[in-house]
């Protein structure tokens, strides 16, 4: 097995794939956690009191979160209905590197408008990851997944943290460079940033072919695709419930991912709170970034060794250390050694949970269910701070609050460990058989599952429930099977009002669960 093979990398679209991690993860490292953040509050909120800035960063974050969660299953359905997964990301990786680059116009106390263009660009990247996500199932088997998946993670560290140091060059010691100043090195970086993400993205869009277009029973070709998309995302909805282990999955995802948002947001103040210093700080997350590129790798090796999910039980253990042995940090030197053990999980259980959950959904809906699993990482990060806040008002200290984040990870792991792999694989299998049958070639039939509903008028079956009930050639109605007693005229009434013509207008599938 060659080098590349052990790295999950041997195939052209795949390397073309993993690339676009490398592309965007410039601007999660640097826009989003390293440099924007101060710049917003000492620069294009100067003027502002510190916590009303800090305020409106933080409302801007969350309204971006928002939006991106109610946008995520409608944008994912419209690209599989369409059979768009590409031009959709191409779209927003371009509205994503139009509005990076203008992070580079702000001016001096211009909040509102830095606001709006962070806002902007948050929505652009997280939208892109449900249609770039999606495409793993297609471009690899379920035996690759957790290679590629990782793969990917460990170059997008390795990218993310090259451009972050020479933006950190560029800031620290802008006369070096030519730089005017500070102010004009943070602007550079950001040009940079949407430069980065804009190149890096051209393998993908040029190596991995877009999935074919596969409808469902009851849809045609040629229609509405809002409308469509719609009532494919409340149809997606209900069905997570017949993939009851991906279900499960999303659900042990957003307990145990809440536990990690958490370390990762709340890192910065814990350190500043026990006295790290903020440059000390900038470069314990760089040491994250490239302790990340190998233990991303060998997450995806360790995979396929003892499983996915042993692995991120693993990394869920080493999570849970990390969080004990902050309760007792004092010095710098842990902060660092913290970082470590943090770089040396982050990356393996983020991949391994993105490709754990793409072997159990059927590949033809692969951006709707992504859509789904972007609300949950999305959502996740939300309870954690709550308690992490709730628990420094009732000690008095970060501390007590650091500890309590295992909570997070008791959860996710206990919920994790009733995820059945097998059998959710299994699942998605049929489901793509099922559906792998019908092309974008083939006219569909009408609007009518009859060989689906609950069998009408004593087991009759291809019987339109819009039609009234039959007469017989006196003139009198029944049912299907030609009962004109009062019996069978009330059970025709009584189906009708179960399947009549109301339910089946307002949602095509909504009655398929009775």
């Amino acid at each position: 097995m060659s080098l590349l093979d052990r790295l999950g990398l041997n195939r052209p679209e795949l390397r073309a794939w993993a690339m676009y991690d490398w592309a965007n993860s410039a601007f999660q490292s640097t826009v989003i956690t390293a440099v924007f953040p101060p710049f917003f509050s000492s620069f294009a909120a100067a003027g502002l009191p510190p916590a009303i800035a800090t305020a409106r960063f933080a409302w801007a974050t969350t309204i971006a979160v928002t939006i991106t969660a109610v946008l995520g299953p409608i944008l994912g359905a419209i690209a599989d209905y369409r059979a768009i997964k590409k031009p959709m990301l191409a779209l927003f990786v371009g509205i994503g590197v139009i509005t990076t680059m203008m992070m580079g116009t702000i001016g001096r106390g211009e909040w509102s408008y830095a606001a709006l263009l962070f806002m902007v660009s948050n929505i652009a990247i997280a939208s892109s990851f449900v249609f770039y996500d999606s495409l793993l199932p297609h471009i690899a088997a379920p035996e690759e997944m957790d290679r590629v998946s990782t793969a990917g993670y460990a170059i997008g560290y390795l990218g993310g943290g090259i451009l972050l140091v020479i933006n950190l060059l560029w800031i620290l010691m802008p006369a070096t460079f030519g730089i005017p100043d500070t102010v004009t090195g943070i602007k550079l970086s950001f040009v940079s940033v949407g430069v980065w993400w804009l190149v890096f993205s051209v393998p993908l869009f040029r190596r991995v072919s877009e999935p074919p277009r596969i409808l469902e029973a009851d849809e045609t070709a040629n229609e509405n695709a809002i409308r469509a998309a719609f009532v494919r995302v409340w149809e997606t909805f209900h069905e997570l419930r017949g993939y009851r282990q991906a279900f499960l999955m999303l659900v042990a995802f957003l307990l145990y991912n809440d536990g990690i948002q958490t370390i990762i947001r709340m890192a910065g103040i814990y350190g500043a709170e026990i006295g790290i210093e903020q440059n000390a700080q900038i470069e314990a997350f760089v040491v994250v970034q490239f302790v990340g590129i190998p233990f991303s790798f060998l997450f995806g090796a360790l995979a396929g060794r003892i499983g996915a999910k042993t692995a991120i039980f693993l990394a869920l253990a080493v999570y849970t250390a990390i969080s004990i042995l902050a309760y007792f940090m004092t010095v710098a030197w842990q902060f660092f050694a913290l970082a470590f053990l943090v770089g040396c999980v982050q990356g393996g259980s983020q991949a391994l949970s993105r490709s754990l959950f793409a072997r159990m959904i059927p590949k033809h809906k692969s951006s709707e269910y992504f859509g789904f699993f972007s609300v949950f990482e999305k959502f996740a990060g939300i309870a954690g701070p709550a308690l992490f806040a709730v628990s420094v008002s009732a000690f008095g200290s970060s501390r007590a609050a650091v500890v309590s984040v295992i909570l997070f990870f008791i959860a996710g792991g206990a919920v994790l460990t009733r995820v059945d792999i097998a059998e959710g694989e299994a699942r998605a299998r049929e489901a793509s058989v099922a559906d792998g049958r019908r092309g974008s070639g083939c006219r569909r039939q009408p609007r009518r599952r009859a060989a689906r509903r609950r069998p009408m008028d004593g087991g009759a079956k291809g019987v339109d429930p819009r039609q009234p009930c039959p007469r017989d050639r006196g003139g009198r109605q029944g049912n299907v099977d030609g009962d004109t007693t009062a019996e069978g005229l009330s059970e025709c009434i009584r189906n009708r009002r179960l399947w009549g013509p109301g339910r089946w207008r307002r949602g095509r599938r909504l009655t398929s669960w009775i």
